[in-house]
C-alpha cells in the first residue's frame, strides 16, 4: 500500500484529500505544519508527500530541502503559488512535481499514480535483506547496522548514503547519482558532501578506515561497495 503524507494547513482541503485518498486504498498521514511533517516523515516514512508551500511555521521550500537530506519519498507540491520562479525553486530544491491550486481531484490522483509508478520502478529487486561482512551486519529492511554485536548509530544522511551504495553493491555509483539521490538535484555538484560523509561511514564501519575493505573511492568518478 502506498503511504501518502499530506502537508496542508487548510482543514477542508485536508479532509477532502484524506477522504479521496483513503477511498482509493492509500495509507494517509496528515500534518498541518512543517515541523509536524518532518517528524511524521521520520517516524512513518511516506512514499509520496503532497506538500503545500504556504505553511504556518516554515516555508515549504525548506521542508523539501530537509526531506531531501534523508528521504527518498516522491514530493508533489500542491500550492497556490503560480510564478515560474517559485515552481523552479521548488523543483530545484528537490520536488518531483508541481500542481497549482485550485486543481481537479482527477488531475491530482493522476499525478499521484505517476509518482507511485516511479517509486515502484525505482525499487531494486532480488536483493538480500541482510548483508554480512566480517566487520558489520546491515539489515536493509529494519534499517539497522550492527558492529561487534552492538547497534551503530547513523544519521539519516549516513544511512541513506550507505543504503544507496549497498543496494548497488559491486557497481560504481557516480558522484552525481549519489548526490542527487541523497541530497537532491540541487546538490549535484557538492562533492565535498560525499568526502565528509564517506569518511564518517568508513570511520563507523570499516576495521581500518584508512585502508577500506568495503567502501572504495574511484577518484573523480564515484564510490563502490563490495563484500
Amino acid at each position: 500500500m502506498t503511504r501518502v503524507l499530506v502537508v496542508e494547513d487548510e482543514p477542508p482541503l485536508v479532509r477532502a484529500l484524506e477522504i479521496n485518498l483513503k477511498a482509493r486504498s492509500y495509507d494517509v498521514d496528515t500534518a498541518s505544519d512543517g515541523a509536524q511533517a518532518l517528524r511524521l516523515a521520520a517516524t512513518r516514512p511516506p512514499d509520496v508527500v503532497l506538500l503545500d508551500l504556504g505553511l504556518p511555521d516554515m516555508d515549504g521550500i525548506d521542508v523539501i530541502k530537509e526531506l531531501r537530506g534523508w528521504s527518498r519519498a516522491s514530493i508533489l507540491v500542491v500550492s497556490a503559488r503560480r510564478t515560474s520562479d517559485e515552481k523552479v525553486a521548488a523543483l530545484d530544491a528537490g520536488a518531483d512535481d508541481y500542481i497549482t491550486k485550485p486543481f481537479s481531484m482527477d488531475e491530482l490522483l493522476a499525478r499521484l499514480r505517476a509518482a507511485a509508478r516511479r517509486i515502484d520502478t525505482a525499487k531494486p529487486s532480488g536483493e538480500p535483506a541482510v548483508v554480512v561482512t566480517e566487520t558489520f551486519t546491515l539489515d536493509l529492511a529494519a534499517k539497522k547496522v550492527q558492529r561487534d554485536g552492538r547497534d551503530v548509530r547513523l544519521t539519516p544522511t549516513e544511512w541513506h548514503l550507505l543504503e544507496v551504495l549497498v543496494r548497488n553493491r559491486g557497481r560504481l555509483v557516480s558522484q552525481q547519482q549519489l548526490l542527487e539521490e541523497v541530497w537532491g538535484p540541487s546538490h549535484s555538484t557538492q562533492t565535498n558532501y560525499l568526502r565528509v560523509y564517506m569518511a564518517q561511514v568508513r570511520r563507523k564501519l570499516e576495521a581500518d578506515p584508512a585502508h577500506p575493505r568495503h567502501f572504495f573511492t574511484a577518484p573523480g568518478m564515484g564510490y563502490r561497495f563490495d563484500l
